[in-house]
């Protein structure tokens, strides 16, 4: 089994649509004004952008913490700046000898979203 969707709420699509893309550097692939639907591709799971859907924690990951925060400069509320939660030994959660880091951002729709990162220690 592997997930294939996740829906996230957005009133405003095209408000929603352009800070996804900042966030993602792409754009969706695929937008249905009715019923108010627009699809984004994470590595073949569907980040779907809803006029419907309740609010979900999103984790997504990014190369740098530090970069995508640099990005969403005015676009995103940063809710908390990035930090080290973990240092991994062994790669049951992730890669091992790596720290995980994650910042939390308010998407334009009010949703809270966390970004993680791996670095090398």
């Amino acid at each position: 089994m592997r997930l294939v969707q996740v829906a996230q709420r957005a009133e405003d699509l095209d408000r929603a649509a352009d800070f996804y893309t900042v966030l993602l550097e792409a754009g969706p692939v695929a937008r249905f004004d009715d019923p108010g639907l627009v699809f984004f591709d994470l590595d073949g799971v569907r980040l779907v952008l809803d006029r419907n859907a309740p609010s979900a924690l999103v984790y997504l990951h990014v190369d740098n913490v530090h970069e995508a925060i640099e990005r969403l400069q005015g676009v995103a509320e940063v809710v908390t700046r990035p930090h080290v939660i973990f240092t991994h030994d062994g790669d049951v959660l992730g890669p091992a000898r790596h720290e995980e880091w994650h910042a939390f951002v308010r998407d334009t729709e009010g949703n809270l979203v966390g970004l993680v990162a791996f670095q090398r220690v």
